[in-house]
């Protein structure tokens, strides 16, 4: 399947995300760590020259935590800072300090040209719906960033202030004109990252059954109970409409609505901590 999603709006963000670099003193990268690789933007490190990065796994709660401490462990390879999170206050509280040692180079620099102090600065981008908004949220413990369960809700870069010496820019999310492979497409589908109307969910969800069945045999029977694993994907999604009572009139099985209950399921944890890539080096 090649699922493509670039609205007008990401061009305009981009050039705005350029003009406004300048203006902060480290990027703080949100990506999704069930998909660590198909949730980075290429064409950010581009986009970021020189300039202090810190990857942000967000969503940990609902990735293999082994898999994610792995992944950080890769980054830390490629010479980048990388830490799993989930976006909730107890989990972010530590990241104004980091961000402030990440950016004490940047403060050391401007004090030696003798330019006034002011708050450190760091900039959210990500591509849509891995809890930027979300992340800010918990770090300053009151709604002030606009948050949703669908992608494209921030639509414009607003400053937040996280406390008197720490600001953050929110800012879109950022995707880029073309997918490189189509199982880029396929994971951004299913984790949500772009919109259901993009997309097919039942030629998605049949991708996602066989995909579960290959890396995770046993676990849609075990969740379930009716399904028998070595009927086809098809089959399956249609055995899981009727034990949900998705039918149309007549009776026959509605498989849209199937395979979008169960997109949302694994969105919401209720198949497990499931990531959906590893590192290069892994096995």
């Amino acid at each position: 399947m090649d699922i493509q999603w670039y609205p007008g709006h990401m061009a305009k963000a981009k050039r705005l995300l350029r003009e406004q670099l300048k203006l902060v003193d480290v990027v703080l990268e949100v990506r999704d760590a069930r998909i660590p690789v198909s949730s980075g933007n290429p064409d950010l490190a581009e986009l970021l020259g020189n300039k202090k990065r810190i990857i942000l796994l967000n969503k940990a709660d609902l990735a293999d935590g082994k898999r994610s401490q792995e992944w950080v462990n890769y980054f830390a390879g490629e010479g980048i800072k990388a830490i799993a999170i989930t976006a909730r206050p107890g989990d972010v509280k530590h990241l104004p300090s980091l961000i402030e040692e990440t950016a004490s180079e940047t403060e050391r620099r401007r004090r030696k040209k003798g330019m006034a102090p002011r708050p450190k600065r760091a900039m959210v981008v990500g591509i849509p719906n891995v809890g930027k908004s979300s992340l800010i949220n918990s770090v300053i413990k009151r709604s002030s960033a606009k948050t949703g369960d669908k992608p494209g809700v921030t639509r414009g870069n607003q400053w937040v202030r996280v406390r008197p010496d720490l600001e953050f820019l929110d800012t879109p999310g950022l995707l880029w004109p073309k997918f490189s492979s189509p199982e880029t497409g396929f994971f951004l589908a299913v984790t949500g990252a772009i919109r259901q109307e993009v997309y097919d969910p039942v030629e998605v969800a049949h991708g996602f059954v066989d995909l579960l069945v290959e890396r995770w045999p046993g676990l849609l029977a075990q969740t379930y109970q009716v399904v028998e694993e070595r009927q086809p994907a098809h089959e399956i999604l249609i055995a899981l409409g009727k034990k949900w009572g998705l039918l149309r009139a007549g009776g026959a099985v509605d498989e849209e609505k199937a395979a979008i209950r169960l997109l949302q399921d694994y969105r919401k944890g209720k198949l497990g901590s499931l990531t959906l890539e590893q590192p290069p080096d892994i096995e």
